[in-house]
């Protein structure tokens, strides 16, 4: 017998993504990324989150605010599989499920308690885009969360840094100097869609700011321009 539940959003995110193109595919692979989780104001109570700092990592479970539809597939096509195959929904990650669901482990940086918007959870790794609603935050549990022995599918080897990142200096001096390592290590992941290997195609998204365009040829991906917004 079927039931509907409903939930409530708890907190947002705020990362240094506005859309979906460059975040990374999982969470953790980017650990320079930073991003905030801003409590709505129900919620902003420093008792909720005592004892929070005695983890090192948290699981965020969130919502694909950006992927809701109506009806859903049984069968999607993943990306690491570079959009060709098809498997089943519940076998991967993707986002059009039917709830659309997400779940990332991200490493706790610090809190602090402002006096506009309460405690502020600082996370790193974090694979979402700016103002994804959190439905909750648990600590992750080592003993319990962590198992070396697990086989990972179609997914078991480690998506990794995978391109050779060149950015001539005229472009990195117009990143602050907080974000070029994560910036590094988002184009290094190769944000292209796994199907498009077009090397004279300038692709381009937003990250803190400011709009990244570049280009791939080979193993390197080269910045062609960065314009701040």
């Amino acid at each position: 017998m079927g039931q509907n539940f409903s939930m409530k959003v708890i907190a947002h995110i705020r990362s240094d993504f506005s859309s979906k193109f460059g975040v990374p595919r999982q969470s953790g692979l980017v650990d320079s990324l930073e991003a905030a989780i801003v409590f709505e104001p129900e919620y902003r109570n420093a008792d909720a989150i005592r004892g929070l700092e005695g983890f090192s990592h948290l699981w965020l479970i969130w919502a694909f605010h950006q992927a809701v539809r109506d009806t859903w597939s049984p069968t999607v096509r993943p990306p690491r599989l570079g959009g060709n195959t098809r498997m089943g929904v519940f076998a991967t990650r993707s986002p059009f499920r039917p709830n659309p669901i997400g779940l990332s482990s991200v490493r706790l940086d610090r809190v602090e308690v402002t006096a506009e918007n309460g405690p502020v959870i600082y996370v790193r790794g974090a694979d979402l885009v700016d103002g994804t609603p959190i439905f909750d935050i648990k600590p992750y549990i080592p003993y319990a969360d962590s198992h070396p022995e697990a086989i990972g599918g179609f997914a078991s080897t480690p998506a990794g840094e995978t391109l050779h990142v060149v950015i001539p200096s005229e472009q990195l001096e117009k990143v602050p100097a907080s974000h070029q390592e994560a910036l590094r290590g988002v184009l290094a992941q190769d944000p292209r869609p796994h199907y498009q290997n077009d090397p004279d195609r300038v692709y381009g998204f937003q990250f803190a700011g400011m709009e990244v365009r570049f280009s791939v040829a080979e193993q390197t991906l080269t910045v062609k321009e960065i314009i701040p917004q």
